[in-house]
């Protein structure tokens, strides 16, 4: 807190001026320029891990911590539930761990040290990692350093031509949260979503071309360019859809895309959506799937097989009850092989969505065991790009 008389007190200054060594500092020296924060405030320490790719590790930024697990660690804790979790060492130093969020998208964690915890300490450790969320997110577009950090593994090339335009993992606001997974997280070929948001409306897509090559992901690209550009002009659903359709069988005519292209009205919880050749989306209302409440007759895909066809694109419209989640996905998912050779399935798939979305978790992390337990099934081997796209009203 500030002094009586305005004048910041000790904590409030070093905050400051690290908010300005964080600004000025490149993405490899963050971790040193919180190391100087920590002794100046006369903390043990002040360690900074990123999640990886996958969402199963959260990986140190610098050198010397060792990797922790999401799922088996204190840190994971507060990753997965956004809140502070406190652990003791065994020399009797206590260790905050923090996540690391910008907006609603979680980055990671920070884990600050020192030999007690007060109300004080506690307060510049949120406003840290507040800070340090917003410096993490400006950086990385410029920075290879982040994306070196948290991967396992070499990337395929569609797929690093597909993670350069894809937007946040997990975007929200009070009214609405969207995210997002893609899967096999280095190899995908010719999936992607898109999310966006706009004072009332949240603006959703899952495409998936065909094929998994290049020429799938050049594909998703175009038709990914063509939505963003269409949504940036107004246009309306039909409008929008017939963009795309038109820019893929001019480019690739050899080529074809699904896709499911959505909005939804933050102020009435109205969803309306195209469905051009894909899964109907999910409706989960009270932790159950509900049957074949968003199915709706099919169109064509979006390319030449539309041209020829000359469709006149229709809108679907759907009210959603406060609470609700609509899950979207690609059949990779439901075309997965199970152990004996059969196929996974839609209901197997929804099994897992009501195991994953019971316990209560929030959207991003409802998503991450849910696609971790589909992974699990195939020992982390996906023949095909698996995509989930989830999200919830919450007026």
């Amino acid at each position: 807190m500030s002094s009586p008389s305005g004048v910041p007190g000790p904590g409030e200054q070093l905050l400051e001026q690290l908010l300005t060594a964080v600004h000025a500092a490149p993405a490899l020296e963050l971790p040193d320029v919180v190391h100087r924060f920590a002794d100046a405030a006369g903390l043990d320490r002040i360690d900074l891990y990123l999640v990886d790719l996958q969402q199963r590790c959260l990986v140190p930024l610098a050198d010397g911590p060792s990797t922790l697990g999401v799922d088996s660690s204190v840190a994971g804790s507060a990753y997965r539930a956004h809140e502070l979790r406190v652990e003791e060492s065994a020399h009797g130093r206590l260790t905050a761990w923090l996540p690391l969020i910008d907006g609603v998208e979680r980055l990671g964690v920070i884990g600050v040290t020192a030999p007690a915890l007060d109300g004080t300490v506690l307060r510049h450790c949120r406003v840290l990692s507040s800070i340090l969320a917003m410096a993490i997110t400006s950086k990385r577009a410029s920075s290879d350093s982040f994306a070196r950090r948290t991967r396992s593994q070499n990337m395929q090339l569609p797929a690093e031509m597909l993670r350069a335009f894809l937007p946040p993992r997990t975007i929200g606001n009070a009214h609405v949260v969207s995210t997002a997974v893609l899967e096999p997280a280095y190899e995908i070929g010719g999936d992607v979503f898109d999310h966006s948001l706009t004072r009332s409306t949240l603006h959703v897509a899952i495409l998936d071309a065909m094929g998994h090559n290049l020429a799938s992901g050049l594909t998703t690209a175009v038709a990914m360019a063509g939505c963003r550009n269409a949504r940036r002009a107004g246009v309306e659903l039909p409008s929008l859809v017939e963009k795309i359709q038109e820019a893929i069988a001019q480019w690739l005519p050899e080529q074809f895309c699904t896709g499911i292209l959505a909005q939804l009205d933050l102020a009435t919880g109205v969803l309306r959506w195209c469905n051009c050749g894909h899964p109907a989306p999910l409706l989960i209302r009270d932790h159950r799937v509900l049957d074949h409440a968003l199915e709706r007759p099919p169109q064509p895909p979006m390319g030449t097989p539309a041209s020829l066809a000359d469709v006149d694109w229709v809108v679907h419209k759907e009210p959603l009850q406060p609470g609700d989640r609509v899950l979207m996905y690609t059949d990779g998912v439901t075309e997965l092989r199970t152990g004996n050779g059969g196929e996974f399935g839609l209901q197997r798939f929804v099994d897992s969505i009501i195991r994953s979305t019971a316990a209560g978790e929030r959207p991003p992390e409802a998503l991450r065991q849910l696609i971790h337990s589909i992974l699990d099934r195939q020992d982390n081997q996906l023949r095909d790009d698996a995509t989930l796209l989830l999200l919830e009203w919450r007026p």
